[in-house]
């Protein structure tokens, strides 16, 4: 059976126009693709503007009454200005992505029509994948003896391949509508909306420090690089405006004596094995912008040094007696309360201050749950246009999905990168790059897996090794219906306790221990080896006692427990 032909484009506003019997004397572009014999057009999709509905009209009544078998449908688009190059790119793009492509129907492009921006959109969207047709040119023909309604026309296939050059030319624009795309993403969380808004405002107009608070996954290093872009834009057209770097670290990797090094840099000879000066991130960020992901994993000693930078712009590389002189903004990223790492004496109260002029709160994923269609399109373009190809969903694998998405069974405790992830998975597993519902159902168990591990802290410290119970069995509901008997749990409990004890604790100690003093220190063994810090950990543990008291410090009650068997947080954690 063959396949039917489709075409999409716009219409012509100068070349189609026309509203008496002349107009058949003449070549019209998107009439004119209805008039060929070798070509039979089943569908015809035309774009117009709600204000040249009039001549959307004409047209497509001149088509019926040419070529009847034809089905023209129009699609009303909104653009306030043709010439806007991220404007045009980001409505045929939604049009694009809400088209229902069919695979019995074979598509063509028509370039003719539209603005100079507009065809340069229309090619980047086939070229990267997101359209599955060729394209068609038409025009009058320059042969007399064939008729001047009729015109010519030429279909290219757009083999990637063979037009490295053109794709080459388009290349950089097209990763700067990414960008930009990426950066004005649509979202209907109107508390999103409003932290979007005063961000932008920002980022071009201060530069006082910026401190982007959420949960892991939440999209804190994303942002900060489109801050930055924000900030170069602004610069870029400032006449004699520059901005320099954007330097970005994550804090958390930076341990013991090379935290100093890698921030601050070092002259030769500062310790053993710098054979040679090292300028530092806050020198390569000098001018720039430098991101500190996870900032409240940074030390008490890094953190004075950078206060120093930020006050005095100059700070003092390692083992050097001259300062080094520089400017720039701080960005910095975390997923503590940091008020309470001031509290607990493991966050400086004076780069908090610091810190605090801008504070922004970034929502999880399912704290925008109204978002995730949006995203899920996002990662579906983001994917094609990184692997040349058009990804998309069957209708019912789409409403599977998005339903599972917003329910209350997914978790997202990976928020976005979660997302990210299952995107991949779906894209890359699928036979075709159409996205079924055996895909998705597949997916669906493997994010309810990954979701079911023992990520949260109970079920760790419950996990005492691979004998050990189960939480289920700790229930006391659920005890009468374990298969050992309570003689048999309590001896499996005994064992777990003791194989961890025997790690950390010394000998003299443990036979001094009551049993059920034994099981509790074991307990609190494995919360201290699943939390980052001390005061985390105690917080935990104290979860209910510490709003009886008027001054809590659990940090403080847990080192004066571990003390007790002569056991101290950085040993266990």
């Amino acid at each position: 059976m063959s396949k039917k032909t489709a075409i999409i484009g716009f219409l012509g506003t100068t070349l189609d126009k026309g509203f008496n019997d002349k107009r058949w004397q003449r070549w019209r572009p998107t009439v004119s693709l209805c008039l060929h014999d070798d070509m039979l057009v089943d569908e015809l999709h035309i774009l117009y503007s709600p204000k040249d509905q009039r001549m959307y009209d004409v047209v497509a009544g001149d088509i019926t009454q040419v070529c009847p078998t034809t089905q023209v449908v129009g699609h009303q688009v909104r653009l306030a200005s043709p010439w806007d190059f991220a404007q045009v790119y980001a409505e045929l793009y939604d049009f694009v992505t809400g088209f229902d492509f069919a695979e019995d129907t074979q598509y063509l492009l028509h370039l003719t029509t539209g603005t100079h921006v507009a065809q340069i959109c229309w090619f980047l969207l086939v070229e990267a994948g997101f359209i599955p047709a060729k394209l068609i040119q038409s025009s009058p023909c320059p042969k007399p003896e064939q008729s001047d309604p009729q015109g010519c026309y030429q279909i290219i296939d757009l083999d990637v391949s063979r037009y490295d050059s053109l794709r080459a030319r388009f290349e950089a624009e097209k990763a700067e509508h990414w960008q930009t795309l990426q950066a004005n993403l649509v979202t209907q969380n109107e508390a999103y909306q409003k932290l979007i808004s005063d961000i932008e405002k920002v980022a071009t107009r201060s530069t006082a420090p910026i401190l982007l608070i959420g949960e892991t996954g939440a999209g804190k290093s994303q942002l900060a690089t489109q801050i930055y872009t924000l900030k170069k834009d602004k610069a870029g057209v400032q006449a004699g405006a520059s901005l320099g770097q954007f330097v970005e670290v994550n804090c958390a990797t930076l341990r013991g004596d090379t935290a100093m090094s890698v921030l601050f840099g070092h002259v030769k000879g500062a310790f053993t094995g710098a054979n040679s000066s090292r300028d530092g991130l806050l020198k390569s960020a000098d001018g720039g912008v430098l991101f500190l992901d996870e900032i409240g994993e940074l030390g008490l000693d890094e953190q004075a040094m950078l206060l120093t930078a930020l006050e005095e712009q100059r700070f003092y590389p390692v083992g050097s007696d001259t300062p080094v002189s520089v400017s720039f903004q701080l960005m910095a990223g975390t997923n503590k309360d940091l008020r309470q790492a001031v509290a607990d004496g493991e966050f400086r109260a004076d780069l908090f201050a610091r810190l605090n002029t801008w504070t922004f709160f970034l929502p999880s994923l399912k704290d925008r749950l109204e978002d995730l269609p949006a995203n899920i399109d996002y990662e579906l373009a983001r994917l094609g246009s990184e692997q040349q190809q058009q990804y998309r969903f069957e209708r019912e694998a789409r409403r599977l999905y998005e339903a599972f998405a917003m329910s209350h069974e997914a978790t997202w405790q990976g928020n976005f990168r979660d997302l990210s992830a299952s995107m991949i998975r779906m894209t890359t597993l699928s036979d075709s790059k159409v996205i079924r519902l055996p895909d998705v159902k597949a997916e669906i168990r493997r994010l309810i897996d990954l979701w079911e591990l023992p990520t949260d802290n109970l079920s760790s410290s419950l996990s005492f090794s691979k004998n050990s119970l189960s939480k289920s069995s700790l229930n006391k509901n659920n005890i009468t219906k374990n298969s050992q008997t309570p003689k048999q749990i309590a001896t499996s409990l005994e064992q777990s306790t003791e194989q961890i004890l025997e790690q950390y604790v010394s000998k003299q100690v443990r036979q001094d221990i009551d049993p059920f003093e034994a099981v509790q220190l074991a307990y609190v063994i494995t919360v201290c080896q699943g939390q980052k810090s001390q005061a985390s950990a105690g917080r935990y543990l104290y979860a209910n006692s510490r709003d009886k008291l008027k001054n809590p410090n659990d940090s403080d009650r847990l080192r004066k427990y571990l003390l007790k068997f002569g056991l101290k947080f950085e040993d266990l954690s």
